[in-house]
């Protein structure tokens, strides 16, 4: 499928795949909000946190990359591909959420001062809440482009992703 050549020199800063792959990941993020705004599971808090637009992209690093058993700070920004510092602000806002918390762990290491960040109580009902939405948002997907074309799409990511 070749692309008809636009009259207009400047529609290649809006029609190119990165255009539309931003698009997309903004429509299937906010679904998924949307979706742990109004999951039974997530405490009330987190809940309202989502609903109110407060839970942002970078808030989702720690749901994606925080192994439910804990990492250090260090490892979890690593992981994310973010800095510590950044990653830091990120966890000091989950934990005033409740959503994760910093514990002392003298095996990871160094001079006794690394600390393990870990999930709450609130924060692994968050992260069962969120497969759930990701889950959900995904069949809406697949429901609104075909499963044909959602597979295609799908393999197409993880190979360029993955390159």
């Amino acid at each position: 499928m070749t692309a008809t050549p636009s009259t207009d020199p400047e529609s290649w800063r809006s029609t190119h795949v990165g255009h539309w792959l931003r698009l997309a990941l903004a429509r299937f993020d906010a679904r998924v909000m949307e979706c742990m705004a109004r999951h039974p599971g997530v405490p009330l808090g987190l809940a309202n946190l989502a609903a109110r637009g407060q839970v942002s992209a970078a808030h989702i690093h720690i749901t994606r990359h925080l192994p439910v058993e804990g990492a250090r700070l260090t490892d979890l920004a690593q992981r994310a591909g973010m800095s510590k510092q950044a990653m830091g602000t990120l966890v000091n806002q989950c934990e005033a959420w409740g959503m994760v918390r910093r514990t002392g762990h003298g095996s990871l290491g160094g001079d006794g001062r690394a600390k393990r960040v870990a999930f709450t109580e609130a924060g692994l009902a968050w992260l069962v809440a969120y497969q759930a939405a990701v889950a959900q948002a995904e069949a809406e997907m697949r429901a609104a482009v075909g499963d044909e074309v959602a597979t295609v799409v799908a393999l197409g990511l993880e190979a360029y992703g993955a390159a």
